[in-house]
């Protein structure tokens, strides 16, 4: 089955074009093999920094979507959308977060986690049965994941979300001009476009892309995180003491931030029925769990805040 037209964009994206520093790696020595990867994969963290203020803007829209009861909704396939899947499900564990307030869709479902499903990204309607499903609101926000900013799977998801009335946002490894001449950028409040250039081994963007995609996505969440009162100084304080590491973790912050010893620690713990930043807020503000918990509320989440017994900026 042949199809021109997606031969003739494939030609067009930087993603798919030929690296000429990697032209010789078929033969080159293995230390030089490595040496080419590493040399790329510097060149796919720079390629985020221009996009940062873009990213910015990304943040806010999360933040303002989180605090009126709206979720994130990644929409990618194949590594984007397990890239999406991947940071969506860290939540939780790191942030405290419910775990349908970031969500990760992938074309082809659950099993495209583990073993690609070829041919689940070619039709825009998945994409756009997936974000009905998935019961995306006009509170929400969907995040498209396309390397190449084509994948049909993805621009559905995304059309879909914006016909709802939801928030829309897009990364892709291409560049701006690119996104800006196509049908994606009317239907995009915001689209982060790391330019990564050509990859090591051609079209192969689970890798540069796959790294500037991550990193993205890291900032999108753990940013909005922060700003949601998710962190005290650096620390996670809203984990979930979940498995044995994250209990001992959890007593480590709570150690660190307050000066008490490990059975304090333990004991305030306890006390706050397992929650980092009421054990916290117990012990740096001296007050008893109740009290901890209601400064934690008036100070909009933010340990910080609840100490000192003020209120977040407006």
């Amino acid at each position: 089955m042949s199809d021109p037209i997606l031969f003739e964009q494939l030609q067009k994206l930087t993603t798919e074009k030929r690296n000429p520093k990697s032209m010789d790696i078929d033969v080159a020595p293995l230390a030089r093999v490595l040496e080419i990867i590493h040399e790329a994969d510097r060149e796919a963290v720079d390629s985020v920094t221009p996009e940062l203020p873009y990213v910015a803007k990304a943040v806010e829209i999360l933040v303002d979507a989180f605090q009126n009861g709206g979720r994130l909704f990644y929409a990618g396939a194949g590594t984007s959308g397990r890239l999406g899947v991947l940071d969506a499900s860290e939540c939780p564990p790191t942030f405290g977060t419910d775990p349908e307030q970031f969500q990760g869709l992938i074309a082809g479902g659950q099993e495209a986690m583990f073993k690609a499903q070829e041919g689940a990204e070619d039709h825009e309607s998945y994409g756009a049965d997936a974000i009905d499903e998935a019961g995306v609101t006009s509170k929400d926000v969907v995040c498209g994941i396309a390397a190449s900013r084509r994948t049909p799977y993805v621009a559905g998801a995304v059309q879909r979300g914006k016909e709802i009335g939801a928030r829309t946002l897009f990364v892709t490894c291409n560049p701006r001009d690119a996104f800006e001449a196509s049908d994606l950028d009317a239907i995009t409040d915001v689209a982060m476009c790391a330019d990564v250039g050509p990859e090591v081994i051609m079209g192969s963007t689970r890798m540069k892309s796959g790294t500037a995609t991550k990193l993205i996505l890291n900032m999108l969440s753990t940013a909005s995180m922060v700003r949601m009162g998710k962190v005290y100084e650096n620390m996670m304080v809203d984990l979930q003491m979940t498995n044995a590491k994250l209990v001992e973790r959890s007593r480590r912050i709570v150690m660190t931030a307050s000066g008490v010893d490990y059975d304090a620690a333990g004991a305030a713990l306890d006390a706050a029925g397992g929650h980092v930043k009421t054990a916290l807020v117990m012990l740096l503000a001296d007050v008893d769990a109740e009290a901890a918990r209601q400064r934690i509320e008036a100070g909009g989440g933010f340990v910080r805040h609840a100490i000192q017994g003020t209120a977040p900026e407006a």
